[in-house]
């Protein structure tokens, strides 16, 4: 500047020596104007050059800060935008990851990610040139706070496995962040991007500016400022102006490989060495997204899923994950309709695939809040039938691509092949199921499972000769072909055979619906048979898990009573030596001998009351658990009564239901039970007798006794005696054993279908007896009143050994008259 004062004043005192020359006052030579021509032409060069001098330093400092803070600090914010979208991509991965070394990986490399993002905004916080900036990027540090959080939570839930929790994390609050963060990023971009331009517009201006001066001051002499010029340009305008070029060029052909050539080291020198470094760091940075991109590219050539966008018109972008081929089984994938390739041929309906074609044009370009409205109509899983007849099930995963005004501009649909994950949770369903089946039939012994399997092929056998003989509907025969169900399922039940009475529990609700007055299902025999060989399919499946997989054969070591003596070996030893010591003279002992030989013959084909309830009463302790209930006492009295063979099937039926209705409906909760001062748990008592040449079996119990109001109310309800009639206790008990009748106030597993008592009355009549209600009470009119249930069956199917040792049945001690089930079990099972 003082330079410049200077010459201001050289100038003023050249005028003055032109005023005067003109005045006359003083005549110049030619030699004193050429040297006044030189004087000033040397002025005007040391005044152009000094303006020059002050310019460039001026416009070094300019360059200087454009290249290395403005233009720095723009380009960061492009890294920072890119780092923003990579840790948008590494969540992405996180999430989709299905392998658990990898998600790992992927968080390690979000946790970088994390660490370079916030090293990016705290260094364009330090480059902010105003407060704007400034209030930028505070905002960006508080929704990378709040960005961070989210992330950490997503990926906490997924690396603990919990995917579903991970997916609704990122979707509600990761995707919202991460729009947030994008829109104060770009923000910040776009403020840096106006500071550059601004800042290089500005330094151009200074530029021309001083051009203009320079050759503004040349005008006062061609020559020497002419040569002075040449000078000028080739150390000063032309570096800057090459600069100029140099940046055009690069910006249009993206070589980022070119470089100004440096030969002097002044202000304008290091202003070239600074914009070449600019330059040194674009190279940098590009390679760096170029890498980036290659990346990508390799992640989507090389990951185990297919990713393809679907763009307007439902067609599928060029770029796809490589391994969408491997699913679809084809490279013609660019360009196809989505329709085409993911849906064609497959399980869908033609209803569903237009409201999946008209979902996914109803997004795109359009705001993403309609694809939030439409999601649930994108199917999730598909079965697609290959070229080949195969069958690929295939799991999809709709997302959307929004642009900075939400708008969708693209959806992404992520396919996985799923079909050896179902067929391998299929097959270890399958294993579970015949696991499960394997532990029910091992908790059984194989002479009462084969027992088991022959009653229920009879009861299989009586309903599909009934169905066959029916071609249209009758109730009765609806009645028995219920009956039977009801007690195989109770059976079953009984020996907690739970997938067979699953299976039985469906044919029965058929034969439920047909009961029914208005019954809206038909009698259609193809329907009901169908069904009847699922269940022996059923009890086929059992047979042969048992036969095969166990390798339990036939009835076992006591099986096939009917054709074996169960008499122990000692027993008969003794019988034989007692005949054998016997004197044949001896009338005395002839007759103690043929009474021993008669007791052991007698006992050939029979089995104690106890061993044949022996299951009946192992399912109650499980069957008092269900109804909160304590296992109650079994009190048998048999006074040396055995039975037949023949009947065990029968008393087995009919005393499963009587006990599970003794417990049901007679045998109160431990809490009443407590408040009437009884003991909590219950106590069932069987007393076998004979009377008028007929055994007596009497079930009995110390619950609250017969409901006899109840009854007498439901079947005012069912109108099978009216309002007003006048009834005996005894003729209202009797109304329990009418087909479909229940006082269960709801239907469950173990009672009110209607059927138990009918089904008992139906057992023992086939055999020949009757079963009866006795009150052992006087409190007649009552609502409750103690009974007794006598089951009456002929004599010959008893015999009385009473005072005979039952040595043969080492599992059952001869002593036990009375036990509580719960114990018993539990000794069985030891």
């Amino acid at each position: 500047m003082s330079l410049l004062f200077c010459n201001a004043a050289f100038f003023k005192q050249v005028e003055r020596y032109i005023q005067i020359h003109r005045s006359g006052q003083i005549k110049m030579s030619i030699r004193q104007r050429i040297t006044l021509l030189i004087v000033i032409s040397i002025i005007s060069v040391l005044a152009v050059g000094g303006y020059s001098i002050s310019q460039a330093r001026v416009n070094a400092a300019d360059v200087k800060r454009v290249t290395s803070d403005v233009v720095p600090s723009a380009l960061a914010t492009a890294d920072l935008v890119a780092q923003v979208k990579d840790m948008q991509l590494v969540i992405l991965s996180l999430i989709s990851e299905t392998d658990a070394n990898l998600a790992v990986q992927a968080n390690n490399k979000l946790e970088t990610g994390k660490a370079e993002l916030k090293k990016s905004i705290d260094f364009q916080f330090d480059h902010a040139f105003d407060a704007t900036q400034k209030g930028l990027i505070e905002q960006s540090r508080d929704k990378l706070t709040e960005y961070f959080s989210a992330i950490d939570e997503t990926a906490k839930a997924k690396l603990s496995g919990q995917n579903d929790i991970a997916q609704a994390s990122y979707y509600g609050n990761v995707v919202v962040l991460q729009r947030e963060l994008q829109q104060v990023v770009d923000t910040l971009r776009t403020e840096k991007t106006r500071e550059k331009d601004g800042a290089i517009t500005a330094l151009n201006d200074n530029l021309s500016k001083t051009a203009k001066g320079v050759a503004a001051l040349s005008a006062f002499t061609i020559v020497a400022l002419a040569l002075f010029g040449f000078v000028l340009y080739r150390q000063i305008i032309k570096p800057i102006s090459q600069m100029e070029t140099t940046t055009s060029e690069i910006a249009s052909s993206q070589d980022f490989t070119r470089r100004v050539p440096v030969k002097r080291m002044d202000e304008i020198g290091k202003s070239i060495v600074a914009f070449n470094m600019m330059i040194t760091k674009i190279e940098e940075n590009s390679g760096l997204l170029k890498q980036k991109t290659h990346d990508i590219q390799t992640m989507l050539q090389n990951m185990p899923q297919g990713i393809l966008t679907i763009t307007s018109g439902n067609l599928i972008h060029p770029e796809y994950s490589a391994y969408l081929e491997t699913i679809f089984e084809t490279n013609e994938i660019a360009g196809q309709n989505v329709m085409s390739l993911v849906f064609a041929d497959t399980n869908l309906g033609t209803d569903i695939l237009s409201q999946i074609e008209a979902a996914i044009s109803a997004c795109i370009n359009e705001d993403a809040m309609n694809f939030d409205f439409n999601c649930h109509l994108l199917a999730g899983e598909i079965e697609k039938k290959m070229g080949d007849g195969r069958t690929k099930i295939l799991d999809l995963n709709w997302s959307v691509i929004t642009d900075d005004k939400d708008t969708v501009v693209r959806l992404m649909l992520c396919v996985r092949d799923v079909t050896e994950l179902r067929a391998l949770a299929a097959e270890a369903n399958k294993q579970k199921r015949e696991l499960e089946i394997i532990g029910e039939i091992l908790s059984v012994t194989q002479e009462k499972f084969q027992e088991f399997i022959m009653g229920s092929l009879k009861f299989v056998e009586e309903n599909e000769q009934l169905i066959r003989q029916s071609v249209d509907f009758d109730s009765e025969i609806i009645t028995r072909l219920f009956r039977n169900m009801h007690t195989l399922k109770g059976n079953a039940r009984t020996y907690g055979l739970r997938h067979l009475t699953n299976t039985v529990h469906e044919v029965e609700q058929t034969y439920v619906e047909l009961r029914k007055p208005h019954a809206e299902w038909a009698w259609d025999q193809d329907v009901l048979l169908n069904e009847l060989l699922n269940v022996k399919g059923t009890l086929d499946y059992y047979v042969k898990i048992n036969e095969v997989s166990l390798g339990r054969k036939g009835a076992g070591r006591r099986g096939g009573v009917e054709h074996y003596l169960m008499v122990d070996k000692k027993q008969i030893s003794e019988t034989i030596q007692f005949l054998e010591k016997t004197a044949p003279g001896n009338l005395h002992e002839l007759l103690a001998a043929h009474n021993a030989v008669r007791k052991t013959l007698r006992l050939m084909g029979t089995s104690r009351i106890i061993e044949i309830l022996e299951g009946v009463f192992a399912s109650l302790p499980p069957l008092a658990r269900e109804m909160g209930k304590l296992p109650p006492i079994i009190d048998i009295q048999d006074n040396g009564y055995v039975i037949h063979n023949q009947a065990k099937a029968m008393l087995k039926n009919v005393f499963m239901h009587l006990l599970r209705n003794a417990m049901d409906h007679g045998i109160e909760s431990p809490e009443v039970r407590a408040s009437q001062n009884k003991p909590q748990a219950g106590t069932i008592s069987l007393l076998m007798d004979t009377q008028d040449d007929r055994l007596q079996m009497r079930l009995s119990d110390d619950g609250r006794g017969l409901a006899l109001g109840h009854i007498r109310k439901i079947a005012i309800e069912k109108d099978i005696i009216k309002s007003g009639e006048l009834m005996s206790d005894e003729e209202i008990a009797q109304l329990i054993f009418r087909p479909g009748f229940s006082t269960a106030s709801s239907v469950t597993e173990i009672s009110g279908r209607g059927v138990g008592m009918d089904a008992v009355r139906d057992f023992v009549s086939r055999e020949k007896g009757s079963i009866n209600i006795s009150f052992t009470d006087s409190n007649e009119g009552a609502e409750y009143r103690k009974f007794e249930m006598i089951v009456s069956l002929p004599k010959v199917l008893s015999e009385n050994v009473e005072g005979f040792e039952f040595q043969h049945q080492e599992d059952v001690e001869d002593h036990m008259v009375e036990f509580k089930a719960a114990e018993f079990l539990t000794e069985k099972q030891a």
